[in-house]
């Protein structure tokens, strides 16, 4: 592949990823909790995919990291390595899979295969990223997307959902925000008010600051 050919950002390899994994019954969301492409299926354990445009010891080092999640975790590049043969043998022996995408369409070219010594996993870690994925709705954020793009994480998402509540209805009791916006965190939202969305009118009482109502302009939030 010549060099022009290559993607021009690491999330143009998300979304070939995310289909051939969903051609696969897996439920697929980007950037959860540092991975790049985290899919669940069942009780499986999850796939991880990191994403990079070429293939380089940064993308092997965050694979090798990765182990302690899951088992199962590729390296997906937009280019063919240019010695394919010794890069096949190294994820080979380090137990992690390899995709290149390549015109569009993501293709297996390695599956992990259990080196002889797997890193212990990381059940806390593990269970945060699973409860981040099971979380968020939808899928808001490309893998591999830039970090000075503001990640769309699930808290975020329910601080929007607050935010949207408040804008229509106006200040409101906290009970009545996490009924309305299913937001079952929407006591600790608002009182921390980690972005400066909210204020306090009386005990129990919240309503929306301007920086708030920016705040939902700007995720071009619409009210349903």
């Amino acid at each position: 592949m010549l060099a022009w050919e290559r993607m021009s950002l690491e999330s143009d390899l998300y979304a070939p990823v995310k289909a051939l994994l969903e051609g696969q019954g897996y439920s697929v969301k980007g950037e959860v909790k540092g991975c790049d492409v985290v899919a669940v299926r069942g009780n499986e354990p999850p796939v991880i995919v990191e994403l990079k445009r070429a293939f380089g010891m940064g993308l092997v080092l965050q694979g090798v990291n990765r182990l302690a999640l899951s088992d199962a975790v590729y390296l997906a590049v937009g280019a063919f390595p240019n010695n394919i043969r010794s890069v096949r043998k190294l994820c080979r022996r380090l137990g992690l899979g390899l995709i290149v995408v390549v015109k569009g369409r993501a293709d297996v070219l390695l599956d992990p295969a259990p080196p002889p010594v797997r890193p212990r996993k990381d059940k806390r870690r593990l269970g945060r990223m699973l409860g981040e994925h099971a979380r968020r709705v939808g899928d808001p954020t490309l893998g591999g997307s830039s970090t000075k793009v503001p990640m769309m994480t699930a808290y975020r998402q329910e601080a929007l959902r607050c935010a949207g509540f408040l804008a229509k209805n106006g200040p409101m009791k906290v009970a009545a925000v996490r009924l309305a916006a299913d937001a079952p965190k929407a006591a600790a939202i608002l009182s921390a008010d980690y972005y400066g969305w909210f204020e306090r009118i009386e005990r129990g009482v919240y309503g929306l600051t301007p920086k708030g109502r920016t705040g939902l302009e700007q995720h071009g939030w619409k009210d349903s």
